[in-house]
């Protein structure tokens, strides 16, 4: 029996089908890492429109508060700096087409925050715990902008399409081979392999360039992006005993993360300097 090795999967499925598929590839934009995009980044963002909306009409906020001004500052912002570096560039603003809006929720059990796609991102309360001042919340924010930018939803979405298209094909030539296996080691351990093979370490690796694109748009922003360590040390100390293995979470370790932002540090300082609006 051939067995594939688990990069290579990630390959074939991935940048692999933009060979084959070339108008559905598009490039994540500073990063430049190619991705699949076969489902419309329009429809996405109109669902996630549409899910935005009644998260808020059934979530308590906060209407006003020196928070929520102050991630409305940094909101602001972040925008601004990322629509003016690429203006500044010449290329195309990924997020000309945002209708950018933020929220404050009123949970301290949650440390937590989200941007859907499109620009409209939650914040909890909870948070706010962990992250103690503007450069640290800014980090947080530019993370999750990151995810929207780079169109992280879209791919995600694409893969598992291609995926469960690639694996049905396949499972037709071998029998059900695949699908039996996948069933059998999900009754006796309780895990889905291709999840913990494929998805975890895809989600892992969108993780990976949110923190550095994150990174990239605080310093743009004006923010001190050396605050980032200090943020996912007092993260690591809160998480202390509770992280999952690495193979089963789709997000680095705490101890990984802070490895990189340290080794990023001084590039996007001197690369990324804040712009001028």
């Amino acid at each position: 029996m051939y067995n594939i090795n688990r990069r290579k999967f990630l390959e074939y499925f991935g940048c692999g089908c933009c060979s084959l598929i070339l108008p559905a590839c598009t490039t994540v934009p500073i990063t430049e890492r190619k991705q699949l995009s076969i489902v419309s980044e329009a429809t996405i963002n109109r669902q996630a429109a549409a899910a935005y909306e009644q998260f808020r009409r059934k979530t308590k906020l906060i209407k006003k508060s020196s928070q929520l001004d102050k991630i409305l500052e940094i909101g602001k912002r972040t925008e601004e700096s990322v629509s003016s570096y690429f203006n500044s560039k010449g290329q195309k603003d990924p997020t000309q087409n945002f209708q950018w809006d933020y929220i404050l929720v009123d949970n301290d059990k949650i440390v937590n925050a989200w941007c859907m796609p499109g620009g409209k991102i939650a914040v909890f309360t909870g948070l706010l715990k962990i992250t103690k001042n503007e450069d640290a919340l800014s980090i947080v924010m530019g993370h999750e902008i990151a995810h929207a930018v780079a169109r992280h939803s879209v791919e995600r979405a694409s893969q598992a399409m291609t995926l469960n298209l690639g694996t049905a094909v396949a499972d037709i030539f071998l029998g059900g081979a695949i699908s039996r296996t996948r069933n059998t080691v999900g009754q006796n351990t309780g895990l889905d392999i291709f999840q913990l093979g494929i998805m975890n370490p895809f989600g892992r690796k969108q993780e990976t360039e949110a923190d550095y694109l994150g990174l990239i748009f605080s310093s743009l922003a004006g923010y001190d992006i050396r605050e980032s360590v200090n943020l996912w040390e007092r993260m690591a100390e809160k998480n202390k005993g509770k992280e999952p293995p690495v193979f089963l979470s789709t997000h680095p370790s705490s101890k990984k993360r802070i490895e990189n932002l340290k080794n990023w540090i001084n590039e996007v300082i001197i690369e990324y300097p804040p712009i001028k609006i």
